[in-house]
């Protein structure tokens, strides 16, 4: 079963009143049997998708008989489609379903396909940047040190602070010897004794 919604346009209105004594059944009857034979040439797949080309065909084949009568059809349109056949109701929801998940694959695709783009692009620039900076480093370390070695005093503190920096990461036991002994002549001593 097919619901049509149609609408028509009154062009002579003395011809309408007095030329056809029903013309809406008139407007009805024709509508109905021009949709019949366009539908009927039609695949299921074009009638359910393209409801444009079936409007006009059907306008321009109606509207023929119609101005004779005083009135033309305006838009028509395919408003619902019943299906009564249960296994063509099956093979539709199956066409359906392939195709949502041909549609749902193809926009996963389509998004990884972007991602990747993206991802790529960010590499790539990335790479480039630290390419760059790599390249800068040696420049800057070596211009820091040269300001850094003219004091003498924030030299000596800098280069203490990276030995001690240097000894805590990584760990290093430390022996604390008193002050003011000679470790040389206390070592010589030691070995003396044994």
């Amino acid at each position: 079963m097919i619901g049509i919604w149609y609408e028509m346009y009154i062009s002579n209105p003395l011809d309408y009143i007095f030329r056809n004594t029903d013309p809406r059944g008139s407007l009805a009857a024709n509508v109905g049997n021009s949709t019949v034979r366009c539908l009927s040439n039609l695949h299921l797949e074009k009638m359910l998708a393209d409801r444009h080309t079936m409007s006009k065909t059907v306008r321009d084949e109606v509207s023929e008989k119609s101005n004779e009568w005083g009135y033309r059809l305006g838009s028509c349109y395919v408003r619902k489609v019943h299906f009564r056949d249960l296994e063509m109701i099956r093979q539709i929801e199956s066409k359906v379903v392939n195709r949502l998940r041909q549609v749902t694959s193809a926009i996963k695709q389509d998004g990884a396909n972007q991602v990747n783009i993206i991802r790529s692009t960010a590499d790539k620039t990335a790479a480039v940047d630290f390419g760059k900076a790599a390249t800068i480093r040696p420049k800057i370390v070596g211009e820091t040190l040269r300001k850094i070695s003219k004091d003498k005093d924030v030299a000596t503190a800098m280069f203490d602070i990276l030995e001690t920096e240097r000894i805590i990461e990584r760990d290093i036991p430390i022996e604390m010897l008193p002050e003011g002994h000679d470790l040389l002549a206390q070592i010589l001593a030691s070995k003396r004794e044994n």
